[in-house]
């Protein structure tokens, strides 16, 4: 088939219709102009109109995330392209797929300090995957296709693509996807026969195992997933999760340790530092995870299954790696265990999982009732309750302590359901995400859990959502702080809540009902799930403003430069140990 003549701009729509894209998050300018035109003339590829770009690179994250395709983004140059930055930043760190369309002056003009004019490429280049300015309308297709190649393939991360104005005016000949290939990004996908033999005799000879799996099962797929239950199930062992993990394994599972790291679970926790062998499948040893790097599980043999090869030894020493796609590695793992016959030892398994019932049955999580005032945890809990049952429920977050709360207190049983900002923790994320999530789903139920800080970072969506009718729900817990800053400033800083009190809030029903939404404000425990009812009956979208204790901590919690074994418990936490004066327990 002989290849079509078509302008710039249209072998960008016709590039985008070829690799499945149904959905582009934008917000129109002048170096766009042309590829907004070609938008207009056809009715295939739908676009969402943003109300600032970074709110559209979130909304593509929470698409990507939610249903595993890649996200797509279209911004004009200069602030179009900065404003986007953030997003980037975040997909790169969290490992979600992006490509980013972003306009730039005509190649001419470049260098000139133009109207509008950024240095897109050299801005990006330490936040994207890879980036790409295109010089030539006969460049265009090969980078187009190659991106989405770059975007899914290997570790997910986002691709940028800067187009100057003149090269989408210009015309050349369209080349098909199916005539491009990527001549040397061939990541590998299929594991190493040896080392998959070695795992299983490190693993079959484990008396204190546990599984760490993060968000690389979820980029896997959802056969990765499930392939990581069998395999759990399979050996009994005790498994945890990262924040980017949640889902990956069914969070009602008794052999689910709860979340770990920073504001994990104390046998999460507890079981990383005092196991023997651990098999981290996914994840890549992240600072929040580790603790302090040279009390990191330190008496245990490490498997650390991964694509990524320059994830290998970049934190912790590991003993075996094991180089490939988290679904091909647990396929093989699990045809080598049964093939092996494998038995693990009863005896020490059941001694193990004796110690961590011990540690179970400290209840980190417990705080304390209160009937006069809403605690955070409790919001949480009834909000998990409350739509536990129904089919298909999404969850994002802004960030904070709200992030946290929702990570120890619901439980998701499946992947793709979890989206928030883990790697790079941007507030603000959890609104426009909440919006792509929606437009990938427009059935489902979708939640965005928030902080009335962390809202407000990026509220204009609501422009967004109210005019694609989207029934998005906004749970905002509102303690009047930035929540998180100020439990620091109050642990590490002799309580000088230095510009953490927010001093002028917006009425947070008006808000709602001024974007044509529906406000929602509960301060009484006894209407908590009224509330929560109402918010979840309503067909239009939602804020509901819940206000919870204002200097309420999220304990359990590593004090920066602590070990697993170091961690803090609020003064509720049934505990033998020592108190400090503050009625902090101390591990």
């Amino acid at each position: 088939m002989a290849n079509v003549d078509l302008t710039g701009s249209e072998m960008v729509i016709k590039a985008l219709q070829d690799q499945g894209v149904e959905v582009v998050f934008g917000y129109p300018g002048g170096a766009v102009l042309p590829i907004y035109d070609e938008i207009f003339k056809q009715n295939k590829l739908r676009h969402i109109l943003v109300r600032q770009e970074g709110g559209a690179v979130h909304a593509a994250e929470g698409y990507a995330r939610s249903t595993g395709k890649v996200g797509c983004v279209l911004v004009t140059s200069g602030p179009g392209a900065t404003n986007a930055v953030t997003g980037l930043l975040d997909a790169m760190l969290d490992s979600i797929p992006l490509v980013c369309l972003c306009g730039q002056v005509p190649t001419h003009l470049i260098g000139n300090d133009a109207f509008q004019e950024a240095d897109t490429t050299g801005i990006t280049r330490p936040c994207t995957k890879h980036n790409y300015l295109v010089k030539s309308v006969d460049d265009l297709p090969r980078i187009l296709h190659e991106a989405f190649y770059v975007a899914r393939t290997g570790r997910p991360g986002p691709v940028v693509i800067d187009l100057p104005k003149d090269v989408l005016m210009d015309v050349g000949a369209y080349i098909p996807p199916a005539k491009i290939k990527h001549k040397s990004y061939v990541p590998q996908v299929k594991p190493d026969a040896a080392a998959i033999k070695q795992a299983v005799k490190l693993l079959s000879k484990a008396k204190k195992p546990v599984i760490y799996a993060g968000g690389g099962v979820i980029n896997s797929g959802p056969n990765a997933s499930k392939l990581l239950t069998s395999f759990t199930q399979m050996t009994g062992f005790p498994i945890t999760l990262t924040l980017m993990g949640l889902g990956a394994y069914p969070g009602s599972d008794d052999q689910f340790l709860g979340m770990l790291g920073m504001h994990g679970t104390y046998e999460a926790n507890m079981a990383m530092h005092d196991c023997d062998v651990m098999l981290c499948v996914g994840a890549r040893f992240d600072d929040r995870i580790t603790g302090r790097l040279n009390a990191f599980s330190p008496n245990s043999k490490k498997i650390h299954i991964d694509i990524d090869p320059s994830s290998i030894n970049k934190s912790v020493r590991i003993d075996l790696p094991v180089i490939g796609d988290v679904g091909y590695v647990l396929e093989d793992l699990i045809k080598a265990w049964k093939a092996a016959q494998v038995k693990p030892d009863d005896k020490a398994l059941k001694s193990w999982w004796k110690q961590i019932q011990k540690w179970r049955d400290k209840d980190c999580l417990a705080y304390i009732k209160d009937d006069k005032v809403i605690k955070p945890q409790l919001a949480i809990q009834r909000l998990y309750e409350l739509t536990k049952d129904r089919k298909d429920v999404f969850v994002t977050t802004e960030v904070g302590q709200h992030q946290m709360w929702a990570a120890q207190h619901f439980k998701f049983e499946s992947p793709n359901h979890w989206m928030t900002s883990g790697g790079l923790g941007t507030m603000g994320y959890g609104l426009p995400a909440a919006m792509g999530v929606q437009i990938a789903h427009p059935d489902a139920l979708v939640i965005d859990i928030a902080g009335e800080s962390s809202i407000l970072m990026n509220i204009q969506e609501l422009g967004t959502i109210a005019q694609y009718r989207l029934p998005v729900k906004v749970f905002v817990l509102n303690n009047q702080y930035m929540g998180m800053v100020r439990q620091w400033q109050e642990l590490l800083h002799g309580s000088r809540y230095s510009e953490s009190y927010l001093e002028a809030l917006p009425d947070f029903v008006k808000l709602a009902e001024s974007f044509g939404g529906v406000g929602i404000r509960v301060t009484d425990p006894k209407d908590l799930d009224d509330a929560i009812r109402q918010m979840l009956e309503t067909d239009n979208h939602v804020i509901c403003e819940v206000a919870v204790a204002p200097e309420e901590n999220c304990f359990p919690m590593i004090p920066s430069g602590c070990a697993h074994n170091e961690m803090i418990f609020g003064a509720d936490v049934k505990t033998d140990e020592a108190i400090s004066e503050d009625g902090m327990v101390l591990v």
